[in-house]
């Protein structure tokens, strides 16, 4: 296995143990992983931050505007809102190639991946 592999394996590891999530489209998952680059094995790049407003207008206009093809809309601010409730306040690893997976399934925009 190469380093993305494992890295998809570990993420998948806690997306069903930490968030207890049944079912995971791993194929998904690794397309989301591998479209970050460079920056998924970096510590602060890979995690989302929730409580700052700034990264998350990042998250909107970089991952769901550009890479989704969507709109700016509430329908997007609302949609990450979900997602940082989903991975809960507590999670202190909220991690970024995660938090796209979730948005991704939320925006039904799967197709843009695989």
């Amino acid at each position: 296995m190469g380093k993305l592999d494992d890295t998809v394996e570990l993420l998948k590891k806690n997306m069903t143990e930490k968030l207890g999530m049944s079912r995971v489209d791993v194929k998904l998952l690794h397309a989301i992983a591998k479209s970050q680059g460079p920056s998924l094995y970096k510590a602060d790049a890979a995690k989302v931050a929730c409580s700052d407003k700034k990264e998350l207008e990042t998250v909107k206009k970089n991952f769901c505007i550009k890479k989704l093809g969507m709109k700016d809309s509430p329908k997007l601010d609302e949609a990450i809102k979900q997602v940082c409730a989903e991975m809960g306040a507590r999670n202190r690893n909220k991690y970024r190639t995660i938090f796209y997976y979730l948005l991704t399934k939320k925006l039904k925009k799967s197709k843009v991946f695989v």
